[in-house]
């Protein structure tokens, strides 16, 4: 028997919910329809859910205190359950990775995102797990407007697609460890036929948060 804490960052308001700076809780909210919560509260200044997955918990956690303030959740509860850094995992938005890339790490700075941030300062430390989803950089340059703002029509169905596999990296990250998910999901998805390839251009190298 395990248990492992899943933080999905995002504010909380009906007119965030389908922004871009909050895939974390769509991540979550993907989660909870595939493994129906066995409880549901607020505590931690948080909505909690207990998922079950065979003989181990699952703790889905989204933060209430809006982004920036996002450790003071995360620090609550991870003292509470006595959980240490490995068991923890926090899924967030990156605007520095193509709309839809994921990029899981055991470890690392917060690479400009608030909510990171946050976590790290009142934890004290930035080794725990993190599970970034792309939402591409603003293009004209204004990064607030960008990330609490909704995607466009045609940003939705490949963001739908990079939720789920966002869920299935969770999944695989609580039951296989962070080495076997890294090895599974950071690896850009293949192209449909035709497509151009996601590459940088010659000479140079994707942009990283971390």
């Amino acid at each position: 028997m395990s248990r492992r804490l899943i933080v999905g960052l995002g504010n909380p308001g009906r007119q965030y919910h389908q922004t871009r700076h909050n895939v974390g809780w769509l991540v979550l909210d993907r989660l909870l329809a595939a493994h129906p919560p066995q409880s549901s509260r607020r505590r931690f200044d948080a909505e909690l859910f207990e998922c079950r997955d065979g003989l181990d918990t699952w703790l889905l956690l989204k933060p209430l205190t809006f982004m920036n303030r996002s450790g003071l959740s995360v620090a609550a509860a991870l003292n509470w359950y006595d959980l240490a850094p490995g068991e923890l995992l926090v899924v967030c938005d990156d605007l520095n990775l193509p709309l839809g890339r994921l990029r899981l790490r055991r470890d690392g700075s917060a690479g400009g995102q608030k909510g990171l941030q946050d976590i790290i300062t009142r934890l004290g430390h930035q080794e725990f797990p993190r599970l970034r989803l792309g939402i591409a950089a603003p293009p004209g340059g204004n990064a607030i407007t960008h990330v609490l703002g909704s995607f466009a029509p045609d940003e939705r169905e490949p963001m739908n697609e990079a939720i789920g596999r966002a869920a299935s990296c969770v999944e695989m990250w609580a039951r296989d460890g962070v080495e076997t998910a890294m090895n599974t999901f950071n690896p850009a998805p293949a192209p449909p036929p035709g497509a151009p390839r996601d590459a940088p251009p010659a000479g140079t190298s994707a942009p990283e948060s971390e």
